[in-house]
């Protein structure tokens, strides 16, 4: 009975409905875009760092991975004292370069990752098959696309380029075996990969058994702080950190885009919340007389509280059921806005829908909708009934 008297009221005035409830879809959709955004970054750099298993990194003493070119030395004796702790599964020496490959009359430049091909992190084969000689190499579809080789080609290399003397360094004669997607690349970043010992080779004694970052995975049911704690005292010269740690670290120099999420969600929810109280309140105002004639007949405060509230909450959840929907629309198109950030991983995302998130900006909605018709209904049915009667029939 009281939903049909609820609908009525607010089929009386379509128009006005109407746009209340476009109004609440419009907050409703900044309050679940700001919702996602305060959770997705994190999530979506906690899952880029797990994807492969890989729970520790090691990096060169009081740096991130590769945040500058340090390197870590002696990696051959690090894996050795790695090696030795019987929490520790597998263990995979990256280091970081650039390659110059000759193309003609030209030469391209790509990113480069020396690694073991069978327990690297880094990429996944497409087509073709992982190094498995000294001088085989993997490119990405924009290094192929770049230089246009394929599978199977040879190409002429260098890892550096001296600028006195105005030719490359470190030439060698590599084949290309496979195409690879490359997991923590920015889109559209020219990239090859090389077994580790062959990129060391090309940058010469710079390199000569160093990494830029070493990747280990615990064996199955080793507690990763306790791992952790074992590197640190084996090894104080490095920095070792796990995902865990990487996330805190994260979390400092994300706190910028949360603290904005959360202020413009509250503006959100608070636009939301006014615009339904003011439609309510001046719904009441108008059924005044309505009120306190059904308030005359017997009809309990309470009664007239709840519908009038459920009246609110019907344009809470109507708008919000629409803002879900279009909130992620805009999130889908700002994601693609700020994942083309330069510099980025073209698995990063800003916003990332999980359910709880559109359950989270539901419920918060409803609430706002049931705080605002309890003040106007509770003011407009606590009025004294005679008094009302008679300023109405004035009216």
């Amino acid at each position: 009975m009281l939903l049909r008297l609820a609908w009525a009221t607010l089929s009386r005035h379509r128009t006005r409905t109407l746009l209340a409830i476009l109004g609440v879809a419009v907050s409703a959709a900044m309050l679940l875009d700001m919702v996602m955004l305060s959770t997705g970054m994190r999530a979506s750099f906690k899952e880029l760092l797990s994807i492969r298993g890989f729970q520790l990194r090691i990096a060169p003493k009081g740096t991130m991975p590769f945040d500058t070119d340090a390197t870590i030395p002696d990696v051959s004796d690090v894996v050795r004292t790695l090696r030795a702790m019987p929490d520790v599964g597998t263990i995979s020496p990256v280091l970081g370069g650039q390659l110059h490959v000759q193309v003609g009359e030209r030469a391209v430049t790509a990113a480069t990752i020396g690694a073991d091909p069978t327990v690297q992190g880094d990429y996944e084969i497409v087509e073709g098959r992982l190094p498995g000689a000294p001088n085989d190499v993997v490119a990405s579809e924009d290094f192929l696309t770049a230089t246009g080789l394929r599978i199977g080609d040879t190409l002429s290399a260098a890892a550096g380029y001296d600028a006195q003397l105005r030719s490359f360094a470190g030439r060698r004669t590599l084949t290309m075996v496979g195409r690879a997607h490359f997991l923590y690349m920015a889109a559209g970043q020219l990239i090859v990969s090389v077994p580790l010992s062959t990129l060391q080779e090309m940058q010469g004694s710079r390199s000569l058994d160093r990494a830029s970052l070493i990747m280990i995975r615990a064996r199955d049911g080793a507690s990763v702080d306790a791992v952790l704690e074992q590197i640190k005292a084996a090894l104080p010269r490095v920095s070792a950190v796990s995902i865990e740690t990487a996330m805190l670290q994260v979390d400092k120099r994300l706190s910028y885009f949360r603290q904005l999420a959360f202020i413009l969600g509250a503006v959100s929810l608070a636009v939301g919340f006014l615009l339904v109280t003011t439609l309510v309140t001046v719904s009441v105002n108008e059924r005044l007389g309505e009120i306190v004639v059904m308030r005359a007949i017997g009809v309990a405060r309470q009664r007239i509280v709840l519908q009038i509230v459920l009246e609110g909450v019907a344009i809470m959840v109507a708008g919000a059921l629409s803002g879900l929907a279009l909130g992620l629309v805009t999130a889908r198109y700002l994601d693609s806005i700020l994942s083309s950030f330069p510099g980025l991983p073209a698995a990063m995302h800003f916003f990332v829908f999980e359910a709880r998130d559109a359950w989270m900006a539901l419920g918060l909605l409803t609430v706002a909708g049931i705080l605002a018709g309890v003040y106007p209904s509770w003011r407009g049915a606590s009025l004294p009934i005679a008094v009302t009667l008679r300023e109405e029939a004035v009216a």
